[in-house]
């Protein structure tokens, strides 16, 4: 495994140059955009973002996603990113994923080096258009997720990340509906929908430097 700090050097070299965007958000595509003309961002659509956030721990690269808690909304009980909708005190989107961090993990702002940016994505069940931030920390941060919005906060290596064993397929409920989807199995819970779009673009990135 390549160094920390190469590696983010690496990375933010990477992002400066064109991205995969929807050639990697594709490969984990549920059947229901798939077959479905889904709609895209309007005048209603809310703006957000979220945080990838890189750090070692035990010569390995760490990410951190989130579950979020069971609640009667498209997105409860599911893995994530820490993230949120912009307010209109955040200056940009870069603004909002790392006040997001802070308010749900508990990360300390000051600590974060913003790296850039994956692709931009839409989510339709929710209408957010989000902006996923790539940043690090030069160690193992202390995470304080709020229980409001945070059930648990799951670290996940690089490496596993990279496994392609992770990967399959099942059939979700969606509020009594069935998606069939692609999905990644991290530590025993199922990364589906923009997430895993998300990581997916993550992935080709990662592979590319």
């Amino acid at each position: 495994m390549i160094g920390f700090v190469p590696f983010t050097e690496k990375i933010k070299k990477r992002l400066q140059e064109p991205l995969p965007g929807r050639i990697a958000h594709e490969k984990m595509l549920s059947d229901s955009r798939l077959k479905l003309k889904m709609p895209s961002p309007s005048e209603r659509t809310r703006e957000s973002a979220v945080l990838i956030l890189f750090y070692p721990h035990n010569n390995n690269i760490y990410i951190p996603l989130i579950l979020r808690p069971q609640y009667d909304g498209v997105h409860g009980g599911q893995m994530a990113f820490p993230g949120g909708r912009a307010e209109k005190e955040d200056e940009n989107l870069v603004r909002t994923a790392m006040r997001e961090a802070q308010e749900e993990i508990g990360v300390r702002l000051t600590d974060v080096k913003v790296l850039g940016t994956l692709t931009k994505l839409f989510i339709p069940a929710s209408n957010f258009y989000v902006q996923p931030v790539i940043g690090f920390i030069p160690h193992k941060p202390d995470f304080y997720p709020d229980a409001r919005e945070v059930d648990k906060v799951v670290e996940v290596s690089l490496e596993e990340m990279l496994n392609p064993s992770i990967i399959g397929r099942t059939i979700i409920n969606v509020r009594d509906i069935e998606v069939d989807a692609p999905f990644y199995n991290i530590q025993e819970h199922t990364v589906w929908g923009a997430t895993a779009m998300m990581i997916a673009e993550l992935i080709d990135v990662v592979e590319s430097i």
